[in-house]
Order: structure tokens, then sequence, then C-alpha cells
């Protein structure tokens, strides 16, 4: 290397050189002092050490060069731009879901406490109208219910002796009534009347008697005999009066009442036997009804479908086996002709979609126009993940016999189609705290500015505030703002060092 080289003012000299590594090797001569070695010794490690120290300092500003200068301006030439531009700007929110039927005619076990599926219908299959689809274990039932058919038939044999009672008891009420009692009646009116006639004719025979005996034709004795006989009748006829006296005020009242009696208990006897009659054949009813519902047909030809959700365990998954639920649904069948997609959206994007909404949805290579009828209102709860995303529904304008509940279906709702609006791509903006800003080109170097957003979709958004047409924007902001921070600081630290600077 030639003088000239070593002698350019931007290089350091080869003294100052030479005193830096000096003064990084030490004194060889205090060393000596401290150590208290032999002179010709530390002359002799300097005389080895001199051609290392001379090729050090020629080669140390060469290689000063090579270092990478931080105070140099960052190089902007090459990095990609973007001309800031109107454009018609299509919001949209794609999301991918699979196919339901708008309305469909669900099929649930209608079994009081829930069954067990012991047998249905292959997912997919068609079916017709009255064909059996499901059947549930009945074994219980049908157990149960021939145990109320006997406790039935024991229900209504106490209700027909009842009837039976109730209907001798009327009779009985009857039968005195008109029949024993007047035949009482009768007998006693004839007894007074006997008794009465019994009377006359001893009062008649006294008289006669007691003429007789005035003229002496009968004895005392004979005359005593009539007026006996006299006597008896009297008191014949008064037992026969009181008899009658008592047949129509005591025992009629009394007999009848104890009749009336018998026949309103028989009665009663008769009404609760009749009311335990029909709770028993409502029981039995019933039970033969959740018999019949253990065997269910469909209401109508249809495709079946397994309602099996996304978020079902496979322990409570519709199949052979499973237990059921009363009012769970088992299975569905489809109206084919009025189908839509359910798709789940991320929470960012729920809140920009509303219904009346137009969308594209496409299922596998067909695609048909629609419209967002729903927006759920809490998210659908996920094991395997914690987004959160909510199920919109996107009713499908038009028909194909090609669709099928549970095929997967993309749906592409538009949320805004704005027109003539200033936006770039979204790599030209970054997010720097709570301020969006870009990277503008200013001649040779840029100017970090501060921008509005507006709407976006995944390449593009809009901008309200901050740029204006024609300007360029660099497309890695990051890189060009990240090289300007880098700048700054190390200016600061080379200011802050030099002599004649306050601090």
């Amino acid at each position: 290397m030639d003088s000239s080289e070593t002698s350019t003012p931007e290089q350091p000299t080869a003294s100052t050189n030479a005193a830096a590594i000096a003064d990084l090797l030490g004194n060889p001569t205090a060393q000596r002092e401290r150590v208290g070695g032999s002179p010709r010794r530390g002359w002799t490690w300097l005389l080895l050490l001199l051609p290392v120290l001379l090729a050090g300092v020629f080669l140390f500003p060469r290689l000063l060069e090579f270092l990478p200068d931080t105070n140099q301006a960052a190089d902007l030439t090459g990095m990609p731009l973007y001309t800031v531009q109107r454009r018609d700007l299509q919001i949209t929110v794609t999301e991918e879901g699979s196919l339901v039927s708008d309305e469909n005619v669900d099929i649930t076990c209608d079994v009081a406490g829930g069954a067990t599926i012991i047998w249905l219908v292959d997912d997919g299959d068609r079916v017709a109208e009255g064909m059996d689809i499901v059947k549930l274990d009945a074994s219980v039932l049908s157990e149960n219910a021939t145990a109320q058919k006997i406790a039935y038939e024991k229900a209504r044999a106490l209700m027909i002796q009842a009837d039976k009672d109730y209907a001798a008891a009327k009779i009985a009420v009857e039968e005195y009534r008109e029949g024993l009692f007047k035949k009482d009646l009768r007998t006693a009116e004839s007894n007074v009347t006997a008794t009465t006639e019994r009377l006359q004719a001893t009062e008649n025979t006294l008289a006669y008697g007691e003429r007789m005996f005035r003229k002496g034709y009968i004895t005392p004795q004979q005359l005593e005999a009539q007026k006996s006989a006299v006597a008896r009748a009297k008191l014949d006829l008064g037992t026969a009066e009181i008899s009658l006296d008592v047949l129509t005020k005591f025992t009629k009242p009394k007999m009848t009442t104890e009749l009336e009696s018998v026949r309103d208990s028989a009665e009663a006897r008769l009404e609760s036997e009749k009311a335990a009659l029909e709770l028993e054949k409502i029981k039995l009813e019933r039970l033969e009804s959740e018999l019949l519902k253990c065997t269910i047909k469909a209401p109508q030809d249809g495709l079946v479908i397994y309602a099996n959700s996304r978020s079902r365990d496979r322990e409570t998954e519709i199949k052979e086996g499973t237990s059921v639920k009363e009012r769970q649904v088992i299975l569905q069948l489809p109206d084919l002709t009025k189908m839509r997609a359910d798709v789940e959206v991320h929470e960012s994007k729920v809140d920009e979609i509303s219904p009346g909404m137009p969308a594209i949805v496409r299922v596998q290579d067909l695609k048909f126009s629609g419209v967002v009828t729903s927006v759920a209102n809490r998210p659908e709860s996920n094991w395997f993940s914690t987004a959160k995303k909510y199920v919109v529904g996107v009713r499908i304008d038009g028909k194909s016999e090609a669709l099928r509940p549970g095929f997967t279906a993309e749906a592409t709702i538009i949320v805004a189609d704005l027109q003539d609006v200033i936006a770039v791509p979204v790599a030209a903006v970054i997010e720097d705290s709570e301020e969006f800003v870009c990277a503008v080109k200013q001649g040779e170097g840029f100017e970090q500015r501060v921008v509005t957003l507006g709407k976006s979709d995944d390449r593009f958004v809009e901008i309200v505030q901050g740029l204006e047409e024609g300007e360029l924007v660099f497309l890695n902001p990051e890189t060009v703002l990240a090289a300007s921070l880098s700048r700054d600081q190390e200016q600061t630290l080379e200011w802050s060092g030099r002599p004649g600077t306050n601090e």
C-alpha cells in the first residue's frame, strides 16, 4: 500500500492507529517496570509483534470501508410503490358454512320421558309417506300397558257391580213405596175394620144377653163372658188402630229413608267407580298411545337428514342405541326447494353484516345469488377454538336438484359497494399506536403520513382522509419507517458524543 493512500484525510494516520493499538496492548516499558523482567526480553517481544502492528495500521482503514455506515440515508431505490388513485371498491365478507333447508319437517321423540333408538332409516335415504323411519324401545311401555289393562279390567268389574247395586237400591225404594208399604197399610186398615166389626158384634151380643139375663134365660156367668168379649174386641180395635198409625207415621218414613240412603250410597259408589274406571282407561290409552309413538312413520315424502350438529358429541349423536329426550328432534325432512347457507362469521366482521344484504353462494361448481336473512345474536360454541364466530343465514335464490343439506357452501356477502373512492392496498398501511400511517414518497425521501381509514376488503382499504390522488406510497412502509427511526436514533447519539456539545 503506497503512502498516498495512508495519508488520506478521511482515514486515520499510522501514528494514531499505532497509539490506539499500543493503548489496547499496554506500554511495554511500564509492563517491564511492573514485572521487573529483563530489558532484552521486552525488546525481543516488541520486535516480534512489530510486523503484526504495522499490518494492522495499514489494513484497519480499508476494513472500515466495508463496515455499514449507520449514518448513511436509507436507500429507497427499488422499493415497491403504488400510485394513489380512485377506484370502485366492493367490500365483501367471504366465509364457509353448510347448506340447510329453510323449511324442515322435524321428526321428534314424543314418548314421555324419552326412549332409546333401536332402529332408524339411513341418513340421506329417500322415504315415502307412511313408511317406518324410526323405532324406539317399547319393552318397558309394553309391560306397563299390560299391567294397566289388568287394572282397567278390575276397575270395570267394580264399576259394573256398583251399577247393579245402585239399580237394586233404586228398585228397593220403589218396591217399598209402591208395594210393601201399600200392602202393610192395607193389612193394618183391614185389621182395624175387622176389629171394629168384632167389637160391634160383641156389643150386639152383650145387649141381647143383658135382655136375656133379665128374663132369666142366661146365667150371670154367660153375661160376664159376653162382657169380656166386648172388652177384648175393644182392645183388638185399639191395637189395630195403633198399628195403622205407627205404619203411616213412623215405619214408612224410616224404611223410605233407609232405602233411599242405600240407593244414594250405591249411586255415589257407582260414580266413584266410573271415575276410577275412566282414570284407568286414560292411563291405558296413554300407554297404548306411547306404544304407537315408538314406531315413527314418515309424515310426507322426502329426504332423511339426521339431526346432528357440529357441536354434538359422539355419545349424543343420532344413531342406533342413543337415548333421546322427549321432544328432541331425531330426523328432519327438508324442503329441498327452499335452501340456505349457514356460514360462520368472525366476531370482528359480524357487526358489518345485516339482514337484506346481497350475497353470492357457491356450492361445488354452482353459483347462486342470495340474500342475508338472519344474523345470530350469540356465537357458536366450539370446543376446539377460542375464536368467536356467529352464524349468518343466507337464503339461496333459485332451485337445483343437486343441492343437499350438509353440502359445503361458500357465501360472499356484499357489505358495501363503494364507487370512485381513494383506495390503496392494505400492505401500504400500518398501525402506529392508535393511528394508521403510510410512507408517502417525497422526492428522494419519504414522509410519514397519518391517514383515516374507511371500509376495506382483503386487498384494498378506503382512505377517507390523508392521501391525495396521484401520490406515491410505499408498499412496505414498515421497512421504510423502521429505517428512519433507526437513523434518527443514531444521529442523536452521534451529536450527544461530539466535543463542544452541551450534553
